[in-house]
């Protein structure tokens, strides 16, 4: 799996790298002992080693049969599956899957299923624990319907946590969606929810590991084939 860093934390680490200079190089000269401007400098590269691993952008290829299946949009811990009225788009009870991205976790966000993107919108809200079940609906937040090719509508939702202040969303009406493609980024913590329909098959529970971009989580189950 190769890696780079995503295109979203060039101008944050260019900045930080130059802050950083700034405040270390004068320690060198001017703080005695030099053991202090050592120290400082250290937790400095640990600091921006950090931000740097924060950014990475894995490039992912799911490799089972994409045909109907649900893949996690996320790298995090399933943290929410329940059945639910989702009540901005889809207008009726679904079950509802969310993934919980801590700080150490990649935050690109991938396409769950494979379609059309047939609604984007952005909603500004709080900045609560994106672990805490309100902030589906209160938090800052965006929201992406894919419409599958047997007709399914699947709707993602990025979710900004207390320490994320910024969603990055790529997706547009009318793009084709591919659970290989990145459909956006959120910067520092957050969480992913999606709603799918009612019959959906589920390979997760609570508390499982997931990778965006390769873990199945789920199965749909087309209309036509629902008893």
């Amino acid at each position: 799996m190769r890696v780079k860093l995503h295109r979203e934390g060039t101008g944050i680490l260019i900045m930080l790298l130059a802050i950083l200079l700034v405040v270390n190089l004068p320690l060198w000269i001017w703080v005695r002992p030099i053991a202090w401007a050592i120290g400082l400098t250290v937790v400095s590269i640990i600091f921006y080693l950090f931000v740097v691993n924060f950014f990475r952008s894995p490039r992912r290829t799911f490799v089972g049969d994409p045909v109907n299946a649900v893949v996690s949009s996320a790298d995090g811990k399933v943290v929410a599956l329940e059945e639910t009225f989702e009540d901005e788009y889809l207008h009726c009870r679904c079950i509802q899957l969310s993934v919980f991205m801590s700080v150490t976790n990649v935050h690109a966000n991938w396409f769950p299923v494979d379609g059309v993107v047939t609604y984007v919108k952005h909603h500004a809200g709080r900045f609560m624990g994106a672990y805490l079940p309100k902030s589906s609906t209160e938090n800052e937040r965006s929201t992406v319907v894919i419409r599958t090719p047997a007709g399914q509508n699947v709707l993602m939702r990025q979710v900004a946590g207390a320490v994320a202040r910024r969603i990055v969303t790529y997706a547009r009406p009318g793009d084709d969606a591919s659970i290989e493609d990145h459909v956006g980024f959120i910067k520092f913590g957050s969480r992913i929810d999606l709603y799918l329909p009612l019959g959906t098959e589920i390979f997760v529970k609570i508390g499982d590991k997931t990778t965006g971009g390769v873990t199945q989580v789920g199965k749909l189950v087309p209309d036509s084939e629902q008893k």
